[in-house]
């Protein structure tokens, strides 16, 4: 069909993985916000797919605040356990409470980093050395789940007290947020990314 756009095979399965995909997914990104909602949304996602958290995404933002990080970690232990249970009632979640309560652990681990390093972008993207990675995959299997730099990612946040946040999920992060382009090279979204990294670096 003239016109039809190719995309990664992930995205087409619904539309919303295929807005989100043409959208979003691997344009560098360096909000503080933005990177707390994808390390929320890919916590979240462990054990599940991703059209289902896309689908919650909406419900994430209303009842985390937006990710107002300091809002999040304002949140004393006693008045987040009556929080999480107002969200598993009133909001279209995955309702599981230690995921949930991640949430407000992982806001308060992103509050001392940002404290430490002036943002939370900084520590995220020291990984890739504050560039965004450019691959070449001709096809979906060539696409890693894992590098050495996920890993490091990884051990670093847990070791400054974040939650859910193990090596598969710390690298579908880093293709969220376009530290990594991870796009096939045969996907619409591939070149223009490309180009605009090349130029930034």
């Amino acid at each position: 069909m003239a016109g039809l756009k190719i995309r990664c095979y992930w995205a087409n399965h619904s539309n919303i993985e295929s807005q989100y995909h043409d959208d979003e997914w691997g344009k560098p990104n360096k909000n503080d916000r933005y990177l707390f909602e994808f390390i929320t949304l890919e916590g979240a996602q462990a054990g599940l797919n991703w059209y289902t958290i896309l689908k919650k995404r909406a419900n994430y933002n209303e009842a985390f605040e937006e990710y107002d990080i300091d809002k999040l970690a304002a949140y004393s232990d006693q008045e987040i356990e009556s929080r999480i249970t107002t969200i598993i009632e009133s909001y279209d979640v995955v309702r599981h409470r230690s995921k949930l309560r991640s949430v407000f652990t992982n806001a308060r681990a992103a509050q001392a980093l940002q404290r430490q390093y002036g943002n939370l972008a900084t520590p995220l993207w020291q990984f890739v050395n504050n560039k965004p990675q450019l691959n070449h995959w001709s096809t979906k299997d060539q696409v890693p789940t894992t590098t050495a730099a996920s890993l490091a990612l990884s051990q670093f946040l847990k070791q400054h007290g974040f939650k859910f946040i193990g090596n598969i999920t710390c690298y579908a992060f880093m293709q969220a947020v376009g530290m990594v382009n991870d796009h096939t090279i045969d996907c619409h979204c591939y070149h223009g990314i490309s180009k605009d990294i090349i130029k930034s670096l």
